[in-house]
């Protein structure tokens, strides 16, 4: 196997090495994204015409203008929350890596998700502004008091989930066609939230611009999503290699060898008889025989007395002592060389 065999494809993506190029179309993107985010910033800061603009939104109550709209707007802003939509890209992006053989799509996803939540979470927290519905006075921008709602994170998070997907488009159809889906749920799920009085509007306009900034300062950071997979797969190569079970060679015991011997009885239990067919296999009589071969009937064996268990006090018990007759109990004589007496005679007689 040769050596660059064993490195992740980079086909089809960014090389590491080389830097985004900065087009005309995209510089007057980002140019203008922030100058609409700074712009919305300082516009609720100095309580400008946008702070008249949410107060006249927020006491117009547009959910009880359109009621009926209320049900089914309730379900759709959750298009904008975070656990629910980035479980569903996930599990798309997941099968996609699965397809493409590359975890390119699930790194650009969580590196957007987390720049998102670093960058909108801090000016949230830094700006502090009330909700509508917890705002204290009438035509006050409601700054610094301890609130989390500027900017939306329900519609940047719509513009990041559902953006990645136009991002990650391999040709420039797709490419268009999912970004004008993107921008549809993005658009509607900060409508909906104006709708539901959960933010005002100058808040889901920082948050369009927050969403459109992270999409746009992706192409920066391939090179470090190049890195990251591939220390990803290092890491996934090493782990697998860990799990892997070593198998060994499974042998069967050799007639003859340690393995096959019975273990000796303990003391006071009867060894383990086993029978034998003629095919040397266990089990009894119906052991296989190769065919062709001439064999022999089976002979019944001799039954052998058991050996008597040993006492505790360590004295042994002749095997069927209570079975002999009387006569046999009886010493018999031997002759003086040793050699038994016949019968019917006396130890004395000739």
């Amino acid at each position: 196997m040769r050596t660059d065999d064993k490195l992740p494809r980079t086909e089809g993506r960014p090389s590491d090495l080389a830097r985004p190029r900065m087009t005309r179309t995209r510089r007057w993107l980002l140019g203008s994204t922030v100058a609409v985010y700074v712009a919305t910033v300082v516009g609720v800061l100095t309580t400008s015409w946008l702070v008249q603009l949410d107060w006249q939104v927020m006491l117009f109550r547009p959910y009880k203008q359109w009621p009926a709209f209320h049900t089914f707007l309730d379900y759709f802003v959750v298009m904008g929350q975070r656990g629910p939509t980035a479980v569903a890209v996930a599990a798309w992006l997941g099968w996609c890596c699965h397809k493409q053989r590359t975890m390119r799509p699930l790194i650009v996803l969580g590196t957007s998700l987390l720049l998102l939540n670093m960058t909108v979470g801090a000016v949230k927290l830094g700006l502090g502004r009330l909700g509508p519905h917890y705002a204290t006075t009438v035509g006050s921008n409601e700054m610094w008091g301890n609130g989390d709602i500027f900017p939306s994170g329900h519609t940047a998070n719509a513009v990041v989930t559902w953006g990645v997907l136009a991002y990650l488009a391999t040709t420039p159809r797709a490419r268009r066609v999912a970004s004008v889906i993107a921008a549809a749920f993005a658009f509607g799920v900060g409508m909906t939230t104006v709708y539901l009085g959960t933010h005002w509007v100058s808040d889901v306009v920082l948050g369009w611009a927050a969403g459109v900034l992270v999409l746009l300062a992706l192409p920066w950071l391939e090179p470090a999503m190049g890195r990251a997979e591939v220390l990803l797969q290092v890491l996934y190569r090493a782990l697998r290699e860990r799990r892997l079970p070593v198998s060994l060679p499974v042998s069967r015991p050799v007639a003859g060898s340690g393995l096959a011997t019975p273990r000796a009885a303990r003391d006071g239990e009867l060894p383990a008889r086993e029978t034998v067919g003629v095919g040397g296999r266990a089990g009894g009589a119906a052991g296989h025989v190769p065919e062709g071969r001439p064999h022999h009937p089976l002979r019944p064996h001799p039954i052998r007395p058991e050996r008597a268990a040993v006492a505790p006090g360590g004295s042994r018990r002749p095997p069927h002592a209570d079975r002999l007759s009387h006569a046999d109990r009886l010493p018999r004589a031997t002759s003086p060389l040793g050699a038994p007496a016949g019968r019917g005679r006396t130890a004395t007689g000739g």
